[in-house]
C-alpha cells in the first residue's frame, strides 16, 4: 500500500523540457508491501502558471529511497524522516538545477 506520508506545494524555481517551473510538490511517500516498508523522498517540479495552477507534470519528478526494511510503519521513523526531508529534497532539486523555496508555501501540508 502507497501513502503519501507527508505532501506540500512551494514556490520553485527551475527549467525542464524548455519550460519554465514556479511550483514543486514535495513528498515523503511510504510502500507497505509483504511485510516490508520503503520510504522516498520525492519533489516533483511543475509549472504553476497562476495561482490555481497546481497541474503537476511528472516530466521534471525526481526521488531517492531513504529507507527500506522489513517491518511496517513507524510515528518515531517518519518524524525522524520528516526532520531530514529538506536536506534530501534540496539535494535532489540541485542535482537537477532547480531550487525550492520552502518560505513561500502555496498550501497547506497533507499528512496521511
Amino acid at each position: 500500500m502507497v501513502v503519501n506520508v507527508y505532501s506540500q506545494y512551494f514556490a520553485a524555481q527551475g527549467n525542464f523540457a524548455g519550460v519554465e517551473r514556479r511550483g514543486a510538490l514535495v513528498l515523503l511517500v511510504s510502500d507497505s508491501e509483504a511485510g516490508r516498508i520503503s520510504y522516498r523522498a520525492a519533489v516533483s517540479f511543475f509549472p504553476h502558471r497562476d495561482e490555481e495552477d497546481f497541474a503537476v507534470s511528472y516530466d521534471a519528478y525526481f526521488e531517492k529511497e531513504l529507507y527500506a526494511a522489513p517491518g511496517r510503519r513507524s510515528r518515531k521513523r517518519e518524524a525522524a524522516l520528516l526532520e531530514a526531508l529538506r536536506g534530501e529534497v534540496d539535494a535532489l532539486a540541485a542535482a537537477a538545477g532547480a531550487v525550492v523555496d520552502w518560505s513561500r508555501p502555496l498550501a497547506a501540508a497533507r499528512m496521511g
